[in-house]
């Protein structure tokens, strides 16, 4: 068990086994591994006391990717949508929640510092889980859905800026500095940065957003060069890689460079959380048992009646603010990340990562299952709410901001269906994997998302869930077929255009549930034909003919 490759072969087929049972339990995976980092640690099989340090470094890889995404996705356009509703939710339940916390813990006589990261750590809901229970659930644009999501980026802002703070504790040298010698650097750093992101990075992104494997590599060695970059300056390395996130949320190719960094990021945060759940030993099981329950049944109950009470505060319905409440009843992935910078900065209790994996495991487990079943439990408690008479507030639902027509391809098919589009008022948008194309979209104001639809990732970051129509003008056969598949799983009902130039390809299409398929060389045949049989052929017609075939090529 000394060799690394095979360690980690056995810590992978470990976590595949344990998750394909937690899948069927309808669970998040991110229990299965920390389940599978239990199993793989001392408490068990103790298989990484030979490479700890090792497994610590591909953790850090992990925190750093996870950073980047969360940059990467901070979304400031839709937190002005929906007002100030978000930050007093927001920031309310950071205050409340980690206040509470504090309090509660230090009754359980652990260490100031122990209690203060433990508080922190617990006051942030998944992100991730919240985000793929309510799309599942095809309720991110309702009322409660939508004040749920900013929330989240509330927390993730808040987040940023705890992580900055612990960057700048972690490093002993940014003390010795004077704080404006360090503020100095920081703000030097950060004119660099926006300068870069503002004129440099949109052209260069420009160049190579055609190669997705280019599109990769550069933005990998974005984040981590900037990363190093703030590293070198003082910072800790999370800053660097929430920053490099930031700095590229607004481009046309945010969707795509998510799409292609989730699953590298997925690969060494799975070791991260087995390199966590490691950290639980058969001796602490009777310290942290009941502080671990304690926090569960705080952050499964309270949390929810904290949010409930600010969402009602600000006038939300009974059932909007039930149900928003119900979504936050877990902890993030994020305190695993809070601790481990902690660790780094101070002395913490030995038992403080085994209390919150305790924690995490139970709260993750317990509220999927809450907001699956939110609208049942509601209902439930309905004669409860009853008792205090009849909900005074109402609200409307909104409808999903999702457009009507979806065209994959703007290249000749595509520019005269866009036309025909336009023409007749329709609500369309464009999907394309040409960033010239995105651009001259976007400046005709024509509503177009830069991405690969071969990658279910960004298929996925899509809301074509409430379309009426899919119109695809591409020639690939397989990337057609890969995006029929995503749509009939979430919605049957869209009618479905492809296109083929062969008869087998027609064929394939139909079988997986294209509406129709178009191929360019019969709709030739048919209109040559019916021109030969409705028109006469005369010099004057040809000529009429290839003028306006002229005027067509010059608008494609």
């Amino acid at each position: 068990m000394d060799n690394i490759f095979f360690q980690i072969s056995i810590l992978m087929a470990m976590t595949v086994t344990i998750a394909f049972f937690i899948r069927l339990l309808r669970q998040p995976l991110i229990i299965a591994y920390i389940t599978a980092g239990i199993i793989a640690g001392p408490m068990f099989f103790n298989f990484l006391h030979g490479d700890k340090h090792t497994y610590e470094v591909f953790a850090q890889f992990g925190v750093v990717l996870l950073l980047f995404i969360i940059g990467l996705n901070l979304n400031f356009k839709h937190l002005k949508s929906i007002g100030r509703a978000s930050f007093v939710s927001g920031i309310g339940q950071v205050l409340f929640t980690s206040l509470i916390g504090v309090l509660v813990l230090l009754l359980m006589d652990f260490s100031f510092s122990s209690a203060v990261y433990l508080a922190i750590s617990i006051t942030f809901s998944s992100t991730i889980i919240i985000m793929k229970l309510l799309s599942d659930k095809k309720e991110t644009e309702t009322v409660y859905g939508r004040h749920t999501i900013g929330l989240m980026l509330v927390q993730d802002i808040i987040a940023v800026i705890i992580m900055i703070a612990i960057g700048i504790m972690k490093d002993g040298n940014g003390f010795a500095d004077s704080f404006l010698t360090l503020v100095f650097r920081g703000l030097l750093a950060l004119v660099v940065i926006i300068l870069i992101s503002k004129y440099l990075l949109p052209k260069f992104l420009n160049k190579i957003s055609n190669s997705s494997e280019l599109l990769f590599i550069f933005t990998i060695s974005w984040c981590f060069s900037l990363a190093s970059f703030l590293y070198y300056l003082g910072f800790s390395i999370e800053i660097g890689a929430i920053i490099a996130g930031i700095s590229l949320s607004s481009s046309p190719y945010q969707l795509e460079i998510a799409s292609r960094i989730k699953p590298l990021r997925d690969f060494f945060l799975v070791l991260f959380f087995i390199v966590l759940g490691s950290e639980m030993a058969m001796g602490n099981l009777s310290a942290i048992w009941i502080p671990g329950l304690v926090l569960s049944l705080f952050i499964l109950i309270g949390n929810p009646l904290i949010l409930y009470l600010l969402f009602r505060f600000l006038k939300f319905t009974r059932r909007n603010s039930f149900m928003a409440g119900l979504t936050a009843a877990q902890v993030s992935e994020f305190g695993f990340v809070v601790l481990f910078t902690g660790s780094q900065v101070t002395k913490l209790d030995e038992n403080i990562v085994p209390i919150f994996t305790i924690v995490a495991i139970t709260t993750i487990f317990c509220s999927s299952y809450l907001i699956i079943y939110s609208e049942k439990i509601y209902k439930f408690l309905l004669p409860f709410f009853n008792l205090f008479g009849p909900d005074k507030y109402r609200q409307k639902e909104l409808m999903p901001s999702v457009h009507d027509v979806w065209v994959v391809g703007h290249h000749r098919i595509g520019v005269k269906v866009c036309h025909a589009l336009a023409k007749n008022k329709a609500n369309f948008c464009v999907i394309d994997y040409d960033s010239s194309v995105i651009r001259d979209l976007k400046q005709k104001k024509i509503s177009s998302v830069f991405g690969d639809i071969s990658d279910v990732e960004f298929l996925e970051s899509l809301p074509i869930a409430g379309a009426k129509m899919i119109i695809m003008t591409i020639p690939s056969l397989e990337d057609q077929i890969s995006l029929i598949n995503h749509v009939r799983k979430i919605n049957s009902k869209i009618i479905i255009l492809a296109n083929a130039y062969h008869y087998d390809n027609s064929r394939a299409l139909y079988a997986v549930g294209a509406d129709y398929v178009m191929m360019p060389h019969l709709l030739g045949a048919d209109w040559i034909s019916g021109m030969l049989n409705k028109k006469r052929l005369t010099r004057k017609y040809f000529s009429e003919l290839k003028t306006e075939q002229i005027e067509n090529i010059e608008d494609v």
